[in-house]
């Protein structure tokens, strides 16, 4: 495929974007990694101060904007509209994942002796939680629509689509697969 010069300069200027936010959202998305089991380890233990949590899942809100901020390019007026929405919808991001550490604690206290009844209630659940999170993008997608422009909102949706990727990568590398019966 021929690309010009435009398109050229466009895909260097967004590799360019990407590897210079590259360390960033490697960041968000350890940390992300590491608040959500850590707060499917809280669940069980909780002696720890649940000020240290709250620090964390600061911290990642707080790097989390950064990273769309270095990447949406906003004008003024866009980020006026854009910041509130896009604050409700982390909050309601984040009850899925407050769903998704549960279960990662539910799996983690049965993994040794999962049933089949057990192992059904999870992954039930797991499909609940997917199924939601779908239900949310399509639910916000108009409203995004309404304050941005198309390639915004595509934009946008490609950066949490990417954080979203890389952390499901995180957390598939340190769950084991479940035990089964070896025949």
């Amino acid at each position: 495929m021929i690309t010009s010069k435009h398109e050229r300069g466009e895909q260097m200027t967004s590799r360019t974007a990407v590897s210079r936010n590259g360390h960033l959202f490697l960041t968000v998305v350890i940390v992300l990694t590491t608040a959500l089991l850590a707060s499917a380890s809280m669940l069980t233990a909780q002696d720890k101060p649940a000020d240290e949590l709250q620090l964390l899942l600061e911290k990642i809100k707080a790097d989390k904007k950064l990273l769309v901020a270095e990447n949406m390019h906003l004008t003024e007026t866009e980020a006026k509209a854009f910041w509130p929405l896009y604050e409700r919808y982390q909050d309601e991001l984040f009850l899925l994942r407050v769903r998704t550490a549960k279960l990662i604690k539910d799996y983690a206290d049965t993994y040794e002796k999962m049933s089949d009844a057990t192992a059904k209630r999870l992954l039930n659940e797991y499909i609940t939680v997917e199924a939601l999170r779908l239900k949310l993008h399509k639910a916000y997608l108009p409203r995004f629509g309404k304050i941005l422009p198309g390639t915004k909102v595509v934009r946008y949706y490609q950066i949490e689509n990417k954080i979203n990727a890389a952390l499901e990568y995180e957390l598939a590398t340190r769950i084991p697969l479940a035990k089964v019966d070896k025949q």
